[in-house]
């Protein structure tokens, strides 16, 4: 008899299983794709040995996740931490960066480096305490009250129209929007200042690693440890109905919230079933995956280094862009982000050769192709760009959505990213990872602490189900040698 089933194997499905394998559980891993991963996911999307990041490609709340840090993630995967963190390019070729040394990222922002050190000196010192606060259970007394206060305060800040309150310039208000806008949400906002935030201290504390081999590097790791104790990953198996799963005391579903609707088949209270009903996505991405003949040709040279760029301007252009995409636009000059590993693991592609891979927002649902705006973003800050594409793939969001359930509408947080989405994940609740079916929860990114490659929902819901269900507690998950 099974213990634990586990409903997909993206990052957080991977993580519960492994938290529960490592209890002495027998589990079973159902997947619908060919493989295992989800967003970690490494594919030769157009040609043999160039492999793209199917998904994510950069993983900066890794190295910080209380969980991988438990499963010694970095002792298993070969991790590239760049020196510079991130960049944004600047008309005339400036750019603002972010290297892993605050001093020296202070020193280049010019007359605005101190006050770019008030706002984040802080939140770098008190790292660990931020990480706790944003990458682990919401509703709780902060384990460090003053990052908390620290970080609560400017995330008001630079969610209010205060934003540009202690700058002159534009090269620090340019970094911050770059890294704000992952959260795909108008600028500025709290949930958005939020995300920038703990985002850019994780880039000064720790860096942002790029896995050797791809994101594909981290899923088999986390594969090889719940087989190594027990487990067993299926594949290719469509879950349709809770029924469908052999009988087992806990169920864990990396599935989209409204996705336990259809699972559940009518067997859910009311209350409950309205809130996931009412549950709200965000807006989404087209990807756009290139080979390029050489690397990028920045303008501003240093990017090269940059294992990620946030290609938008100035944060006017950057808020502006996301703001019609909140509207249901599309931007002429979208906010991309973007990462060309090769640069740092020569071995994702031939001698010559570079994978490039960006994407830009888009309202949700959204059909249209991106490349030529994507392309002309490009060009704009490295000139010579076209003449380097080799090949490029697009996925649009529809793509996106048909490629995983779970990103609904090209919506790859699987939920809207403002506070009260933030908060209400899918339901305001000490212990949202329980639903009211006995011995059933949700352990996706439609759970706290939300998206990003944690592994967290996983390991929370997990050790809900741990305690529960089995009385245990959380088990060592730490790196042992074979």
């Amino acid at each position: 008899m099974t213990d634990v089933a586990v409903v997909g194997s993206g990052p957080n499905g991977l993580a519960a299983a492994v938290t529960m394998a490592r209890a002495g559980l027998k589990v079973h891993v159902f997947e619908a794709a060919a493989t295992p991963g989800g967003g970690l996911r490494t594919a030769e999307l157009m040609e043999p040995g160039h492999f793209h990041d199917v998904c994510s490609a950069v993983h900066p709340m890794v190295l910080a996740s209380p969980f991988f840090r438990r499963f010694e993630l970095a002792r298993r995967v070969p991790l590239e931490v760049p020196e510079l963190s991130y960049g944004s390019p600047l008309d005339g070729g400036r750019a603002a960066l972010a290297y892993r040394s605050l001093k020296r990222t202070v020193a280049e922002l010019g007359p605005d480096g101190a006050a770019y050190r008030r706002l984040m000196e802080p939140l770098v010192r008190r790292v660990e305490g931020v990480a706790d606060l944003t990458l682990n259970q919401l509703l709780r007394i902060p384990g460090d009250p003053v990052a908390a206060a620290a970080f609560g305060l400017r995330a008001l800040e630079q969610g209010s129209p205060l934003w540009n309150a202690r700058f002159s310039q534009d090269l620090a208000p340019a970094l911050l929007s770059g890294v704000a806008a992952h959260a795909v949400a108008p600028l500025p906002s709290v949930a958005a200042a939020g995300a920038g935030l703990m985002l850019g201290a994780l880039g000064h504390a720790g860096g942002w690693p790029v896995p050797r081999g791809g994101s594909a590097a981290i899923a088999q790791a986390l594969t090889a440890d719940i087989e190594a104790h027990g487990g067993v990953i299926e594949t290719g198996r469509q879950i349709t109905s809770l029924a469908e799963l052999p009988p087992a005391r806990v169920t864990l579903l990396d599935v989209a919230a409204p996705a336990l609707l259809h699972l559940a088949e009518g067997r859910l209270p009311a209350r409950y079933r309205s809130a996931l009903e009412s549950f709200r996505f965000g807006n989404a991405a087209c990807k756009v995956d290139f080979i390029l003949s050489g690397p990028v040709p920045w303008a501003a040279e240093a990017l090269a280094d940059a294992g990620t760029v946030h290609v938008g301007g100035t944060r006017a252009e950057t808020a502006e862009a996301e703001r019609l995409v909140a509207s249901g636009r599309h931007p002429d000059r979208p906010y991309v982000l973007l990462s060309q590993p090769s640069r740092f693991d020569a071995g994702r592609a031939p001698a010559g050769r570079h994978i490039l891979w960006t994407y830009c927002h888009v309202p949700a649902g959204s059909t249209v192709d991106m490349s030529d705006a994507v392309m002309a973003q490009l060009e704009r800050f490295a000139p010579g760009f076209r003449d380097l594409v080799v090949e490029f793939k697009v996925t649009t969001a529809a793509g996106l959505a048909a490629y995983d359930e779970n990103y609904v509408g090209g919506d790859f947080g699987a939920g809207r990213m403002d506070l009260w989405g933030v908060l209400r994940r899918p339901v305001l609740s000490p212990v949202p990872w329980r639903t009211p079916l006995p011995g059933v929860y949700l352990c996706s990114s439609s759970t706290p602490p939300g998206p990003g490659v944690t592994g967290m929902p996983g390991f929370l819901a997990a050790r809900y189900a741990l305690k529960d269900m089995f009385g245990l507690g959380v088990p060592d998950l730490g790196y042992r040698v074979p």
